[in-house]
């Protein structure tokens, strides 16, 4: 039964990812430890191999379109990774009643995030005929990178939610252009938590892998009708979702525990 239900909501995680291009991820970790019934300590490396994998699966065809900005990935990695593994020893040391009750907020803020109009973008980073100015795009980029990556050690998320918002709005990167070097992050800080957090992830292979397996093929599904679907329609009624699991978590957390 356990695993049944590890594959119908790996199934629904990846429909989200693949028609929202992030931010479905966010219900990895509540999904793993409140329906599948895994300990924090696993559910948030659990959730970063579903991340880091499924976020693999769909950069593929964004490289072969070269619709990724390879330097600017590089430097939201590079100060990302650092991140991630501060964020895992924080998470190691605090106790995971306030864990839950952050990831909460981090669930509120990325519901607000997807409420709001993208209509304002930044200059920061956008490339012209002479390329990427560094001057100004760096004090925004790297800061950011590593804000990211401190959310995806702490508290298993890819942090999709804020990387796209982060290079379309503060730095002016194209949409397009934004989902592909934002998935090439995800993979990198993804990787970088689940190698500091293996030791963690316990015997429920099976289950992992079967959440993983389904949120690939969700993903993928998704992605070939993403076109046809309204999208904005579809992120606000996932932001009201996330806006009522993080009510729940905040509840069991600070009420029936």
């Amino acid at each position: 039964m356990t695993l049944t239900l590890a594959l119908i909501l790996g199934v629904a995680v990846g429909i989200l990812l693949g028609l929202l291009g992030g931010g479905g991820s966010i219900l990895a970790v509540p999904v793993l430890v409140y329906v599948l019934g895994l300990p924090l300590s696993e559910a948030i490396p659990a959730s970063l191999l579903v991340i880091g994998v499924a976020s693999v699966t769909g950069a593929i065809p964004k490289v072969r379109a070269r619709l990724i900005e390879w330097r600017l990935a590089a430097i939201f990695a590079a100060t990302g990774i650092i991140g991630t593994l501060i964020g895992t020893v924080l998470g190691r040391h605090l106790p995971e009643t306030a864990v839950m009750i952050g990831f909460a907020i981090v669930m509120i803020i990325a519901g607000i995030r997807m409420l709001r109009s993208n209509d304002d973008v930044g200059t920061a980073c956008r490339t012209g005929n002479s390329g990427i100015d560094w001057r100004r795009c760096a004090p925004r980029s790297v800061p950011t990178g590593f804000g990211v990556g401190v959310l995806t050690g702490l508290f298993g998320v890819g942090g999709g939610f804020l990387i796209i918002p982060a290079l379309v709005l503060l730095l002016g990167i194209e949409m397009s252009v934004a989902v592909g070097t934002s998935l090439v992050v995800i993979v990198a800080n993804s990787a970088a938590g689940l190698i500091a957090q293996a030791g963690e992830l316990g015997g429920n292979w099976a289950l992992t892998s079967a959440f993983a397996g389904a949120a690939i093929v969700g993903s993928l599904v998704a992605a070939r009708f993403s076109t046809r679907i309204d999208t904005d329609r579809l992120r606000q009624w996932f932001a009201y979702l996330v806006f009522a699991v993080a009510g729940y978590v905040l509840l069991d957390t600070l009420v029936l525990s």
